[in-house]
């Protein structure tokens, strides 16, 4: 199937500007990203709507695609991390890394995707050594009240790190990796996969020899079989600050796996809250809670006791109020995350009708029955 025109994937016109194709991507982002859209071909969705961003986000892809179409786009997000993670950190999704592990997948388990030249976990490096370990995802559940105050944890985590008989190299000791050299250390083999008289396109692929790595490790060590990792459980103290949202991720750095003469990657942590059995939350902080009243509560009026998540308020319903009229509780919210100040509590109020009565509630309401209507037929006729 051919792909369409990601201009028109975008929704933009072809001389739109970066800051509206940023701004496209990001509404659509949003409302395709998979943690917030479980419907069936959203992930595709984003999919298509990410490439299309990768390339026309760059100065240099837009230029080779308005030329030559789809054609060579198939490095499409090949040193697009910054304009990801620009859009990403802006609407709480957490770095490129986190997301496109999720969309195109890593190496499973708690390990995130590749760091360095290897942007999606592969296992590939594409043109040179890699600087950074992996990013480790841990998910964590919280209540609403959790979320009031923040919470926190030790928590262990299962970790891959150097292994010590080998320094993390990969090679038994006394013995070191050497050179590919099929792709001379470059971890890449290029092809020409179509000429003319006026162009050539060459494809880059990582070498088969060393499976990308640039290196080859002729005696493997016998503790990590010549990966240069070995799995640990690591104890890690997590602080979850107040106000976070649900599919929000945090980011812990240095608290990943390691790299042999690199830097270790970072922790992602991404936040689910859990539903709450009596309050909802609203955008800004702000908490709905739906109170059901008798009908004479709402129509002489009544001092009450609302819960909040931190206790208890005291409200007045004032004689003749409507139902679903909503009252507001100032400051009972939720802290704003990264921002200033607490949400408001909201209390709709809704009129609560009995199932069952008894015969001398039936009388009482049918004399206020014919009462109320006594009072409208005048009414009536005095206009």
């Amino acid at each position: 199937m051919s792909k369409r025109d990601y201009y028109e994937v975008l929704g933009v016109p072809k001389a739109a500007g970066k800051d509206e194709i940023k701004s496209a991507y990001r509404k659509l982002a949003l409302q395709y990203h998979p943690d917030r859209n479980k419907s069936a071909g959203a992930e595709e969705k984003f999919k298509e709507i990410s490439e299309a961003y990768a390339v026309l986000s760059d100065d240099e892809k837009r230029k080779r695609y308005d030329v030559y179409g789809h054609v060579g786009t198939e490095d499409a997000f090949r040193g697009s991390e910054a304009n990801f993670d620009e859009v990403f950190r802006d609407i709480g999704f957490g770095g490129f890394r986190d997301i496109f592990e999720q969309i195109f997948g890593g190496r499973g388990g708690f390990g995130g995707i590749g760091g360095g030249n290897d942007p999606f976990g592969f296992g590939f490096n594409f043109g040179g050594s890699r600087r950074k370990g992996r990013d480790v995802l841990y998910d964590v559940e919280l209540s609403l009240e959790e979320v009031l105050k923040g919470r926190k944890d030790e928590v262990e985590l299962p970790k891959l790190e150097n292994c010590g008989n080998c320094n993390g190299t990969g090679a038994s000791p006394g013995t070191k990796r050497r050179k590919c050299n099929v792709c001379n250390g470059q971890g890449q083999t290029r092809r020409v996969y179509s000429q003319n008289r006026f162009s050539t396109f060459v494809s880059l692929e990582p070498c088969q020899t060393c499976r990308g790595q640039g290196e080859i490790i002729d005696k493997p060590c016998n503790v990590c079989s010549g990966s240069g990792k070995v799995r640990k459980i690591k104890k890690l103290k997590l602080e979850i600050p107040a106000g976070v949202e649900d599919g929000m991720t945090l980011q812990l750095r240095g608290e990943g796996e390691p790299f042999e003469n690199g830097s270790a990657g970072d922790l992602l942590i991404r936040v689910h809250v859990k539903p709450h059995p009596r309050f909802e939350r609203l955008e800004d902080g702000h908490l709905l809670h739906n109170l059901d009243l008798q009908y004479t509560d709402l129509a002489l009026g009544a001092d009450l006791r609302i819960p909040t998540l931190d206790g208890s308020e005291k409200i007045k319903i004032p004689a003749g109020t409507q139902p679903n009229t909503i009252f507001k509780i100032r400051g009972k919210g939720l802290p704003r995350y990264g921002g200033y100040g607490k949400g408001d509590q909201m209390v709709r109020v809704n009129v609560k009708v009995p199932t069952t009565l008894s015969e001398a509630e039936k009388s009482l309401l049918k004399q206020l029955d014919k009462q109320l209507k006594y009072e409208a037929e005048n009414i009536r006729q005095h206009f």
